[in-house]
């Protein structure tokens, strides 16, 4: 276990203790667990996973069930209209965080209550093997020095990495709109065309730019998340390279509906706990290559909170707010 696990653990067992009898028939009846995007996709497998999990810690049934529409708004709304009493929760992903920003929809973070993160894929700083920059120092220099020069690819506007490389920029002091995006249609596109020197920089989860990095055709200068990750030691966090902190891409977690009760959180939480703790979720996530990233009630709380406002910021900044 991490040792940011050992401590949320700690803080849900307290919790527990305080108020856990409360419901403690809790659950009675089968659990709906809504995933607002098509079934085969990467949140659908891990939702999947989540819930084959919690079905053995629970006792009960927990059914998935793909509402989609409307870039993530249908599936979401539906998880902030539920009755909040713990049988209707969703996998929140980073999209809730940007609608209200965009203008797609008026639902935010704060019409959920957080249960628990599960996952988070850090976007990273990739740049062609043959490029001039040797750190992402010098790349950072360069790009402010010269606006208007540089290209990034990797997603379309707007979309969780391109806000997590805009934010970044902006972080540091630079436009993110010196850097002209080149929509592209996910990151292996963007990755071809870095290798071909069509781009200068795309952002990508290191999972996906592996097999590009390992063909040595392109390099990755630094990863936006809080810790190293086990897969890839060698790439630092841009905290490292910065001195600031920058935890950055697209995330996944487990919420409900506004007012859930107290003992009922604690109860889901302790059981995510040990679903995302146990061998069969993180030999399913390493496997899928996805990053694994714990956090309790009140840190996904802080987390998604965080997200919104510099969401909220770089979407402005970007001129896609309505």
């Amino acid at each position: 276990m991490t040792r940011k696990a050992l401590t949320t653990a700690v803080g849900i067992g307290s919790l527990v203790l305080v108020c856990g009898v409360a419901q403690a028939d809790y659950p009675e009846r089968p659990i709906e667990l809504i995933v607002p995007w098509s079934a085969g996709g990467g949140t659908d497998a891990v939702a999947r996973q989540l819930a084959s999990g919690l079905e053995q810690e629970l006792g009960q049934r927990v059914n998935v069930v793909n509402r989609t529409g409307g870039a993530g708004v249908v599936g979401h709304t539906a998880m902030t209209t539920a009755n909040p009493d713990g049988y209707t929760l969703g996998l929140a992903t980073a999209e809730i965080s940007t609608y209200r920003h965009i203008g797609t929809s008026a639902i935010s973070h704060e019409d959920l209550t957080a249960i628990a993160m599960v996952n988070l894929d850090a976007a990273a700083f990739n740049i062609n093997a043959d490029s001039e920059w040797d750190s992402l120092e010098a790349a950072l220099a360069d790009i402010d020095a010269n606006p208007d020069t540089y290209t990034v690819s990797g997603s379309s506007p707007g979309a969780a990495y391109h806000l997590a490389f805009a934010g970044f920029l902006n972080q540091q002091g630079i436009d993110p709109n010196t850097v002209p995006l080149v929509p592209s249609e996910g990151a292996a596109p963007g990755l071809q065309e870095l290798a071909a020197g069509g781009v200068d920089i795309v952002f990508s989860s290191l999972p996906e730019s592996e097999s590009m990095r390992s063909a040595g055709r392109v390099r990755t200068l630094a990863v936006f998340a809080d810790e190293r990750l086990d897969a890839f030691p060698d790439i630092p966090t841009s905290e490292e390279l910065t001195g600031e902190p920058w935890a950055a891409g697209t995330w996944r977690g487990i919420a409900g509906p506004e007012g859930l009760p107290d003992d009922v959180v604690a109860t889901l939480a302790e059981a995510t706990q040990r679903v995302w703790d146990s061998e069969e979720f993180q030999s399913f996530m390493a496997d899928s290559g996805f990053g694994v990233d714990w956090r309790g009630p009140e840190d996904f709380a802080a987390f998604m909170a965080e997200a919104d406002a510099n969401n909220a910021e770089i979407i402005d900044t970007l001129g896609l707010a309505n």
